[in-house]
Formats: structure tokens, C-alpha cells, sequence
């Protein structure tokens, strides 16, 4: 099955009861049983509903894994993972990552006594120089929030599997319409499913895939065990954001593409990021590993000017000054004051958020309306 079709199909069936098309929203937290032990494959909600597990056969399908599992957002995703491992256990992370997930592995995980070693990951063989005895995990963004830096999956995956660590990869940015990590040898596959998987900024969801039943079984005990799940409703309209993924991905790859290349042009922005670019450091492996660039775009104003770039996002009109992504409508952002404002200041400028970095979420509008309106507001 293509993928375009996967979207649609992929991991579905028709109700049985009445043969409804879509899965139905089962609003119920507990199911009938003729004698104790005895029911239909659902006996509590936390543990299994379905319309979740409709949702979740669908992530399956669509990063080509074996099982799939829908938490309450991104980061209960990622939390899940974490719970794989124990005190004195080490993990190797990009410096250029989500502040959010950032602000968990510092704030949480290292009171635990977990290690975590952030590194640029531009250069993948830099993986292997902090690998030991207790690193258990390597988890990577790529492309990275928000400087777009690509990571080299395959490379990745092939240091991870030398040294018996699980390889996690955070896939937002890119969807599984432009990038299948499972492919490339990743171990577990996250999502944070309210951006481009949703589509419609309605729902909060987070999505973990993988192929090895062992571990999936792991995490469906941690997932049971924590509770950290989405509902019914939210499940359904996640299936329904789906459905639609592969002709917004298209739209928002085309959209991103000339905004980039405006921007780029354009005489008060000093640097554009965006993977598409052959000056990009790693746009080849960009080019191999993905199947087209996305749709997020992140620059700096000439003179890395903090009030300027303020100014900017303030005047935006079609652009929505917001926290989140991968909407059909195109959001603007400042990181260091928003999504990363969690992470100090010094370790934000090392990896290039500076105070006059502003992230764009490039939505599906007419792309000549998108660019008056940055015409409009750059000046």
C-alpha cells in the first residue's frame, strides 16, 4: 500500500457492528464481561479503547512499524521512553532540541539520576566519542526545533546498534511523509501528534512506533502503568487530521520552500535555515533521507536586532504569533522568549537561538498572500 493511500486506509477497518466507514468514538471508560475475565478484547479504557486502538494501528502503518501508541502529548511520549531506564543510565541527546523535552530531561530525569550528554550532531561519529558502559539511549531530532539542523539517521542507527543502545527519533518536523526512521534503523520513532499529524491545531496527542515486540510490549506496560493516554474524541479527530496528511504535506513543503528562498533574498534578513538550501551544512543528507524539506523555516533580521525581530512577529497578520506548529494556518514564533525559553540563555546561543531568531510554521495559504504578509511586516 502507497502511502498517500496509508493515510486513508492504512491500519483500518470498517466497524463491525454497523460497518461504519470512520472508527467509531467509543466514549466509554469500561466494557461488559459474561463471566470474570471473559469479554470482547476491552476491559478498561486506560488500558484499551477502541477508537485509540484504531489510531494507534494507523501511526503503525504510517512509519512502516509494527506497533503503535497514542499518549496524551509529545512529551507523555516521551516520558514513556525515559521510564525504560533506570538510575546511572546515560543518554546521548542533540544540543539543538525542543525546549520541552529539554526541560524534562534536566528538570525530571536528572533527579533521578539519569546522565544526559547534549552534543552537536551535525556530525554524527561525534555520537560515538561520549558512548560508555551506561548509555542506554541515543535520542535525536532531526529536523532539529528550531535550527533546522539535520541528523544523519542511518549513521546514527549504525552507532547504536555497534553498542546495543536503542536509538529514539523525533519526527515531527518531518512526518512520515518525508521520513521513515524505522527505515533507517531507529529503534522507537515519537511524534508529537498535535502538530502536522493533527493538522488543525485541536487536539494534543503524542504518538511512540516500533518494530521490536519485546519493547513494544515495555512500553504498553509503562503506557498502561502511567496512564498518560488520550480520550476517545481526541483519537478521532486525530484519525480524521490523518486522513488529510499527505495532501497538507505537499502544500506545506511547496509554501516553505518559497518562503525560504524569499527570505533568503531578501536585504534585512541576515540568515535563513531551511534543509532545502545546498548551502545547508547536512542538505545532502537531507536529500537522502527525507523525500522533500518541509515546511518550517526559522531566520534572523540583519544586526540580530531583539526589538526588530519583536516587531516582526508582532506585525505579522496571516502568521499567528503562537506556540506550536504544522496547523493548516502559518504560525510565527520567537523561540528564546517561547517554545525554548525553558532552556538558559547561554546554552540557547550556543546552538544559534539568538534573541532575534524567529521560527515560521509555514502553512497551506495562498503563498502569495503569505508573502505580502511578510513583505508587509519586514518592511
Amino acid at each position: 500500500m502507497k502511502f498517500n493511500t496509508k493515510t486513508i486506509h492504512g491500519g483500518q477497518e470498517h466497524d463491525k457492528a454497523y460497518g461504519a466507514v470512520m472508527p467509531p468514538i467509543y466514549q466509554t471508560t469500561t466494557y461488559a464481561q459474561t463471566t470474570p475475565g471473559e469479554h470482547k478484547g476491552f476491559q478498561y479504557s486506560r488500558t484499551l479503547n477502541p477508537t485509540r486502538s484504531a489510531l494507534e494501528k494507523s501511526f503503525a502503518s504510517l512509519e512502516k512499524g509494527d506497533f503503535g501508541l497514542a499518549f496524551g502529548s509529545g512529551l507523555a511520549a516521551i516520558d514513556a521512553v525515559m521510564k525504560l531506564l533506570k538510575s546511572g543510565d546515560e543518554v546521548i541527546s542533540t544540543n539543538d532540541l525542543y525546549g520541552g523535552t529539554y526541560r524534562l530531561f534536566t528538570k525530571i530525569y536528572e533527579s533521578f539520576g539519569v546522565k544526559f550528554h547534549f552534543i552537536g550532531m551535525d556530525n554524527a561519529d561525534r555520537i560515538e566519542d561520549y558512548v560508555n558502559e551506561n548509555t542506554k539511549l541515543i535520542w535525536v531530532e532531526t529536523p532539529t526545533n528550531p535550527m533546522l539542523n539535520i541528523i544523519d539517521i542511518k549513521k546514527a542507527a549504525s552507532i547504536a546498534k555497534k553498542h546495543s543502545i536503542l536509538l529514539g527519533v523525533d519526527n515531527t518536523f518531518a512526518t512520515p511523509y518525508l521520513q521513515q526512521p524505522l527505515s533507517l534503523g531507529a529503534d522507537i520513532v515519537m511524534h508529537s501528534a498535535t502538530k502536522y499529524l493533527g493538522g488543525h491545531s485541536d487536539v494534543v496527542m503524542g504518538a511512540l512506533v516500533v518494530k521490536d515486540e519485546d519493547l513494544a510490549e515495555r512500553l504498553y506496560y509503562i503506557q498502561n502503568s502511567s496512564g498518560a493516554i488520550c480520550g476517545p474524541q481526541d483519537s478521532f479527530l486525530m484519525l480524521r487530521g490523518i486522513k488529510t496528511l499527505h495532501v497538507r504535506m505537499q502544500r506545506h513543503c511547496e509554501n516553505g520552500k518559497a518562503v525560504a528562498h524569499y527570505l533568503n533574498n531578501h536585504p534585512k534578513i541576515e540568515k535563513v535555515y531551511w534543509p532545502g538550501f545546498e548551502s545547508h551544512p547536512n542538505h545532502d543528507i537531507a536529500k537522502s533521507q527525507m523525500s522533500d524539506f518541509g515546511g518550517m523555516v526559522s531566520f534572523v533580521t540583519k544586526g540580530n536586532n531583539y526589538q526588530q525581530a519583536i516587531k516582526i512577529v508582532e506585525n505579522l497578520k496571516l502568521f499567528t504569533l503562537a506556540e506550536s506548529l504544522g496547523g493548516v494556518e502559518s504560525l510565527s514564533g520567537h523561540p528564546a522568549s517561547m517554545t525554548h525559553a525553558s532552556i538558559p540563555k547561554e546554552e540557547r546561543e550556543k546552538t544559534g537561538i539568538v534573541d532575534s531568531l524567529i521560527r515560521l510554521s509555514v502553512g497551506i495559504e495562498d503563498v502569495d498572500d503569505l508573502m505580502e504578509d511578510l513583505k508587509q511586516a519586514i518592511g
